[in-house]
């Protein structure tokens, strides 16, 4: 069990990093396509990371989004079989229309393990730290 969560937490660095370089790409990889995503910020589910995927092209034209770090802190792993719960706390520094901005949420990510033996995120929720 321990190895196991030791491998998600690996699966949630990789997939911080690459928010935090604003690596689309990379971030991007560490969703399943069929990956669901909810957002405070929105009024509705992102049924695919395909809809991501658009949402976020969007946020960088219409908004200027662009991402400069991310720190993860208080993280906890829970185990179900093949299902893995990750949820931290994240401090995010962007940038929206020119200006910086700090973002204070919080997020679980439901990952899935793979026949491969790696742990992929099927779901995302986001919601904003009082």
């Amino acid at each position: 069990m321990e190895h196991q969560q030791h491998a998600v937490l690996a699966a949630a660095d990789r997939l911080v990093d690459a928010f935090a370089r604003h690596d689309r790409d990379g971030y991007f990889s560490a969703f399943a396509p069929e990956a669901t995503f909810i957002f405070h910020n929105l009024d509705r589910r992102l049924a695919t990371r395909a809809e991501y995927e658009a949402e976020w092209a969007l946020w960088e034209t219409r908004d200027g989004f662009r991402v400069h770090a991310c720190r993860s802190s208080d993280r906890d792993v829970q185990i179900a079989g093949s299902i893995a719960i990750f949820t931290h706390s994240v401090e995010t520094d962007l940038s929206i229309n020119g200006g910086p901005f700090t973002s204070v949420e919080r997020e679980t990510i439901v990952f899935e393990k793979q026949s491969t033996g790696d742990w992929l995120a099927i779901h995302e929720h986001l919601s904003p730290r009082s």
